[in-house]
């Protein structure tokens, strides 16, 4: 069943168009998919969440809870769970895509044989394509061609926003419009969210700072305190903006919610899984042993082989994600990782 709205009409009153908008599917029942589930379904919105194992959407069903990888928050009982794809996207007018970004190819393509084309897809996905380095919203584009698109990015820890702590966020669209209609079907007294036209910025700011969190969990791994925690994160924002700009988007996106701050909650959170992985491999265990103990998926891994072959092709100065890729891939010592980065020829800031 369709929305009856349709492209053309999103230059028209947001207000108007949302209150049209009222069924809402998650794809991908995650953390932060769930936690997404749960606050709209609070806002009485009916919303479906879809998981990819049945057995994992089975116990979701029969405890209302997602012991996996939500666990101790109850799923609203106007939240209804399945694993078939042609449900989730029949069901809802608003697509929200929170898959893992190295599974974003996949899912899209069991999304492709549905009937999706007048749908609106929300991406909370954090990523960059590790073959293509094309951005989340490249490649949901090139599979889902011409479809309203908006990115909803922050300093998101899903579990402080599923147990109701003030949390922000960006959602980003080339559409004002739109971005302003999904800023207000997100919006709530716990959940403020900002608009952005900035896509590249907003998309390109959340997926390369896990990358750096994993630098400052090294940092933690290594007990080398704040002083040293401080200038990775720094100059580590230096490098994201560096790049990101260098592919089109505005400096000043990277120093609001979804650069820095969303920077800082991933560097410094103890629920950061980027961070948690940096911290375990300064402390000396091997990247395998720590991914294969791990539920949820660390983006940061994937992402900063993407991030470090993208900086090398614009010839892009980025010596810290240099030195995370080269640990993560190529066995260096993080000890060594950090001597080299304190050793570098001297400049200005």
């Amino acid at each position: 069943m369709g929305c009856g709205l349709h492209v053309g009409n999103l230059a028209g009153d947001f207000l108007l168009a949302l209150k049209k908008l009222q069924r809402i599917s998650i794809i991908g029942d995650g953390g932060w998919g769930t936690t997404l589930a749960i606050h709209l379904a609070r806002k009485k919105y009916p919303v479906t969440l879809w998981g990819a194992f049945q057995e994992n959407i089975d116990h979701c069903i029969k405890f209302r809870e997602n012991k996996k990888f939500l666990p101790g928050i109850k799923i609203p009982s106007n939240v209804k769970l399945t694993s078939h794809m042609n449900e989730a996207i029949a069901f809802g007018q608003i697509i929200v895509l929170s898959t893992p970004s190295e599974y974003l190819a996949d899912t899209l393509g069991r999304i492709q044989p549905t009937r999706y084309q007048d749908k609106i897809f929300v991406s909370v996905v954090k990523g960059i394509h590790p073959e293509s380095f094309k951005r989340n919203s490249e490649v949901i584009l090139e599979y889902l061609p011409k479809v309203p698109l908006v990115v909803l990015s922050g300093p998101t820890i899903a579990g402080e926003l599923a147990l109701g702590i003030a949390t922000t966020a960006v959602a980003a669209s080339k559409d004002i419009k739109l971005a302003k209609t999904i800023q207000q079907m997100f919006n709530s007294e716990t959940f403020r969210i900002y608009t952005n036209t900035d896509m590249i910025g907003v998309e390109f700011g959340g997926s390369v700072k896990n990358v750096i969190a994993l630098a400052c969990g090294i940092c933690d791994g290594l007990k080398l305190g704040t002083n040293a925690k401080a200038a990775v994160m720094t100059r580590g924002l230096s490098e994201i903006t560096r790049l990101g700009m260098s592919l089109g988007a505005k400096r000043e996106t990277f120093y609001g919610l979804t650069g820095l701050g969303d920077l800082v909650t991933t560097c410094f959170s103890p629920s950061s899984r980027n961070r948690t992985v940096g911290e375990a491999l300064g402390s000396g265990q091997k990247l395998k042993d720590i991914l294969s103990n791990m539920s949820a998926v660390a983006e940061g891994v994937v992402t900063a082989r993407a991030v470090y072959h993208l900086s090398q092709k614009k010839k892009i100065a980025m010596p810290i994600v240099t030195e995370v890729y080269k640990i993560l891939f190529e066995n260096k010592a993080p000890k060594r990782a950090m001597k080299d980065l304190m050793g570098r020829s001297l400049k200005s800031e």
